[in-house]
Parts: structure tokens; sequence; C-alpha cells
């Protein structure tokens, strides 16, 4: 439980002041100086602490391409906050480099190698006017084409900035850059570059294990050894900050906070979202630090003392934290990581049975169980006494609790609760699925499709069967039952029809024979795929990327939502897979009837239609209509 303590002289300079300070650098402060590495170094500096340490794969390969003495130039890039600034800056000090030059004032920076050759830095491409710039790109080009090696070019660029200014040189020059085009395809996964230019993109980092390393880095620094002794624990108060940083390392009924955090990161970037490292540090730092009543809505230590005498140690949980809740919302919507996160609507979705729990699980015999197990158990941030005594104002017929907005207080105890729920509730607890309380209700579903077919595992057959339930429902408007085969169906020529009952052809949801539907991994996206051949002749099938809201989309469409009620963009994204299929379906019908020899039956003017009914069970089947034209 919250313990209120006095301010005293011995909460002036905790133990750990100085690196929960520095921690405070990387948060997502109003001025966002963050975002800049020197700022960064400089509070090291000032703080006096070791610094947070990240590996990188990608820092090892330049060093050792570098020592080695590899012809030819470096190429950084990335978007903003992947650290390109960090690496230019790490490669140049493990080359010889010193601070103090880097620091300097020059844009552009020279330094002199043990080989004999000399390194030319620039951190920044964007910070060169047109002649440095030109300068600069026409070494890249000489030595990334074999006409230059006395020098090498290490540069550190966002994607469109490195393309529109070779784009811009080569204009100047008269001619295409001979780099352009190699780099721009390099970025697309699918170009080749010159053998003697290095790129280095830092944005195909795997999300996932990027947090699982800044978690470890920030939550497991060594300067958190001070806080064993610090006042502020003593005498069994609860400091936020450590409290937050033990839930981030540990797990809760045997989940782990990691993980649950983990799955978001993922679905956000299968989903389309790039989180870089900066943001991935602001959001660890968030997490352990936030608090809405501290400055800047951070923590620092000396506000500690303060907040448990107010007993606000609840405000500053990290299960609010992880959405920014303590952060101005235009604050925390400038942050790609909040952003995305707020897709979820973790807080605000729900479901009956868990919404029932949390406001009468304390009094009702046939939930108290469950309450005291899931909210009784954590006295911190679960059955606190400010939110137990607005559940039992709300209970209790209390009338300013209930109207002129006074039943805001305990609705926000309620979806702090349903966030913390979110990476508490234990993976198979039956009466309470945590992805329910949550706008992507199969994305854990979605989560093991991806894996299985990264791994090249099987698919769940329930899944298989879910996704070609609402694939049917999709194609014909029907309410369709059928998960054994796919029906590809138009209206008889307009094929953006909602409602689609002549079958153009079918085909099993599973591959057969080498035809059907086979849901495979797609190399380009790194996203599940639907895969359907409808013919054996070249070219005749067509693919669908699953991404989680496509997925969400299918799967709520086959458990009976309407389609255009969730997502108008998903279903016109299908009716465009639809159309394709129905376009491949009618070019292999034109080749298989092209040597027909029953053409001659033409002179009877009979046309056969294939009608789709549906049974009393759901599943549909397809009716052979002629129809005669006189």
């Amino acid at each position: 439980m919250e313990n209120p303590v006095n301010s005293a002289p011995e909460f002036i300079s905790p133990p750990a002041a100085s690196w929960i300070r520095f921690l405070r650098s990387y948060g997502p402060t109003p001025n966002n100086l963050n975002l800049f590495d020197e700022y960064v170094t400089g509070a090291l500096n000032r703080a006096k602490v070791q610094p947070i340490t990240l590996t990188s794969p990608h820092l090892e390969a330049m060093k050792q391409r570098a020592s080695l003495g590899a012809p030819g130039s470096i190429l950084i890039a990335g978007t903003a906050g992947d650290g390109k600034t960090y690496h230019c800056r790490s490669l140049w000090m493990s080359l010889g480099g010193t601070a103090k030059a880097w620091s300097s004032p020059e844009l552009v920076k020279s330094l002199d190698l043990t080989d004999g050759r000399s390194a030319v830095f620039v951190k920044d491409l964007s910070e060169l006017n047109d002649e440095q710039s030109d300068a600069v790109l026409d070494l890249l080009e000489r030595s990334s084409l074999g006409e230059e090696n006395t020098k090498i070019a290490v540069i550190a660029a966002n994607h469109g900035q490195i393309l529109e200014r070779l784009r811009d040189l080569g204009i100047r020059q008269n001619r295409k850059h001979p780099l352009r085009k190699p780099i721009q395809e390099a970025f697309l996964i699918s170009g080749k570059l010159p053998e003697r230019l290095a790129l280095y993109d830092l944005s195909r980092t795997a999300h996932r294990q990027s947090l699982e390393e800044v978690i470890s880095a920030v939550a497991g620094h060594p300067e958190w050894a001070s806080c064993k002794n610090c006042a502020l624990q003593a005498e069994g108060r609860v400091c936020p900050i450590f409290e937050n940083r033990n839930r981030l390392m540990g797990s809760v009924k045997g989940v782990r906070f990691a993980d649950r955090l983990g799955d978001l990161v993922e679905t956000s970037r299968l989903n389309g979202w790039h989180l870089p490292v900066r943001d991935l540090l602001a959001l660890v730092s968030n997490l352990i630090l936030g608090h809405p009543d501290a400055k800047e809505a951070l923590m620092s230590c000396s506000e500690v003392g303060r907040i448990q005498s107010a007993g606000g140690v609840e405000k500053g949980s990290l299960y609010d934290n992880a959405f920014g809740v303590n952060l101005p919302r235009r604050r925390a919507m400038d942050r790609s990581v909040f952003k995305a996160f707020s897709t979820f609507g973790i807080g605000e979705e729900t479901s009956n049975g868990l919404d029932g729990l949390l406001v009468y699980g304390a009094d009702d015999a046939r939930l108290y169980e469950a309450f005291q197990r899931f909210v009784g158990s954590d006295p911190v941030y679960g059955a606190t006494t400010a939110y137990l005594a607005a559940q039992q104002h709300y209970l209790e017929g209390d009338e300013a609790a209930r109207i002129d907005g006074g039943q805001s207080d305990f609705l926000s105890h309620l979806a702090a609760q349903r966030r913390r729920f979110f990476f508490t509730l234990p993976e198979n607890e039956p009466d309470y699925h945590y992805w329910g309380m949550t706008a992507f209700r199969y994305a854990g579903d979605y989560l093991e499709l991806s894996e299985a077919v990264f791994g090249r595992k099987a698919v769940s057959e329930t899944t298989r069967a879910r996704l070609v339930r609402g694939l049917n429902r999709v194609m014909t408007g029907l309410l369709l039952e059928n998960s054994d085969r796919i029906f590809v169906a138009s209206s008889g020529g307009f094929t953006q029809s909602r409602i689609s009952v002549l079958c153009d052809t079918q085909t099993t949801a599973r591959r057969q024979g080498g035809l059907g539907m086979a849901i495979k991994l797609d190399p380009q996206t790194d996203r599940p795929a639907l895969d359907i051949i409808l013919g054996h002749v070249p070219g005749s099938g067509a693919q669908f990327t699953l991404s989680p809201v496509r997925f969400e989309f299918l799967c709520r469409v086959a458990e009976g939502a309407l389609p255009g009620s969730f997502s108008n963009e998903c279903l016109e994204d299908l009716l465009a897979f639809k159309a394709k299929l129905l376009r491949k379906a009618e070019r292999l019908r034109s080749l298989l009837t092209s040597d027909d020899d029953e053409e001659g039956s033409a002179e009877e003017g009979a046309l056969t239609l294939n009608f789709i009914e549906i049974e009393k069970d759901g599943h549909g089947f397809t009716r052979p209509s002629t129809i005669r034209i006189a």
C-alpha cells in the first residue's frame, strides 16, 4: 500500500539522483532535446554516470570493414531517430578520432587512418550546402566506382535526403547519377549496390529485438544498485521509479511485462509503423519515470518524496505510462510510439466480463476470488485506496459520482485497470482474454500466424478456417460457413458489387496439386500473405498480404461483423483482390476454351451460370443453371 512520508533532508539527494536525471534526458520532454545525439552526450558528461550502451550488429560490421582496409565508402541510412549520428560518431571514435574533434563546428570532418588513407565524415548530409554536398557526393561516387583509393567517405543521411541530393547533383551535371538508382533499389531490398559501397540501413532493425535490448540496457543498468539503500524505499515506502523499473524487468503471475510490450511493438511494425531506437528509449524512460504531477511529466528523485506524501504513487503506473497517459496529449502524439499504441484503444476497449469484474468484483461472491487474484493482489497499482474509494462511491449511488461529470474519477480508474490487465492477465486465462481489451482482438492469432509462416511451420487450422470464412463472405456478400473452399464470385459484370451470387470459379482452401490457397511469407513485407492459384497456367494466381488490420477485418467478418462497419479501406482492398482473381479466372477460362470442340453449340445460344446457394447450416454450394438465348 502507499505510505506517506514527510519531506526531510534525507530525501534531498538520493544516491541515484544523477542516474535518474540522466535517464530523464532520454524521455519525451516538451523541447524534445533527446532528438539530438549531442544533447544526450552532454547530459552524460554532466551526470558522470556510465552510458546506456546498445549493441549494434551494423556498427560492428562498419568497424570491421574500416579496420580491414576495405576499399570504397560507407553510407549510413535510416529515418529520424534510428541512430545515424550515434553510429557515425562511434565509428569515428573507433578509428582513432577524438571527442573534441567530433564536437567541433566543422560539418565535414577528416580523419587520417592507420593504413595511410583518410576518411571524410558527414554526420548529417542535410546540414551541408550544395557546394559541400557536391564535393562529398563526388568522393562517394569515385570511391564506390573504383576511381579513388586514398580516401573514403562515411555519410549519414535519411533515405530521402541522399536520393534527393544525388538527383539534384545529376541534374546540375546533365546526367543521371550512377549511384541514385542502385541505392534506391537497395532501400527497397531488391537492388544490388556497387561492390565498393557499403550501405547500412538502420531502419531494418527488428523492433521487438531492439525493444528487448533497450529494456535490458536501461532497466539492467548498474547505476540502479544505488537505489537499494535509498531512504525513499525505507520503512515500507514505495518509490514509483524503482517499482516501475522492477516491474519492467520482472513478471506478474508468469507474465513478463516486456513480452506484452513487445507484442504491441511487433504488431505496430507489421501495421506499417516504424519505431526508431530513439522512440524506444523515450518509451522505456517514460515507463519508469512518467508521472502527470512531476515536472515535464517525468519524475526525478527530488520529487518522489512529495508524490509519496500526496498519496500519488499509483499515478506513476508504468501500465499508464506505456501509452503516454502521463503526458499532455499533443506531446504524446508527437511520438510515433505513443501514436502507434493509441490505435490499440487499450483503456477504452473492454468486455462486459472484465468490466463486471472491475466494477462489482469486490462485492460479488461469484467474482470475489478472481477480483482478489487479479486486482487485490496488487496494492500498488491495483486495489489502491483511491480506486476502492471511487468504486464504492460509484456503487453506493453517490450522486456526485454519477452526475455532472462526477463519474469521471471512477472511469479514469477503470481505464487504468484495463491497461494494467492487458499487461498482467495470464496467457490462457479462460474467462478474461487480454487481447479482447484492444481494438485488435485477434492480434495474438496474427502474431502466431506470422511466427508460423516465418519459421515455415504449420498454420493453425482454426486460423485458416476463420480466414477462409471471412474471405468467402467478402467475396460473395453472403453469410457462408464454408472453410474448405473459396468462392470467387461476381454479380454478372460489376466486380465491386457487395452481393455476388454468380460463382466464376472456386478453389480449395488448402494448396493441393499446385492449386488452391497457401498462407506463406511475403519476403518484401515480412508479413503473412494469402496466395491463391486458380490454374496450372503461369500467371493464374494472386497474392493478398495480411497486415494486422486486414487480418482483424477478415476475422471479424468471419465472426459475423458487417464488412463496412470495421474498415471501408480493408473492404476496398479485398474487393480489389477479388477483381484481380476474377480477371485471372476469365483469362484462364479463355485459354482453356480456345480449342473447345463444342463451340458449334453456339447455335443453340446456351449459357451456363453457376449460382451460389446456401444450405440450412450456412454452407454454400453451386447450382448450375443453363439459360437459352433466342
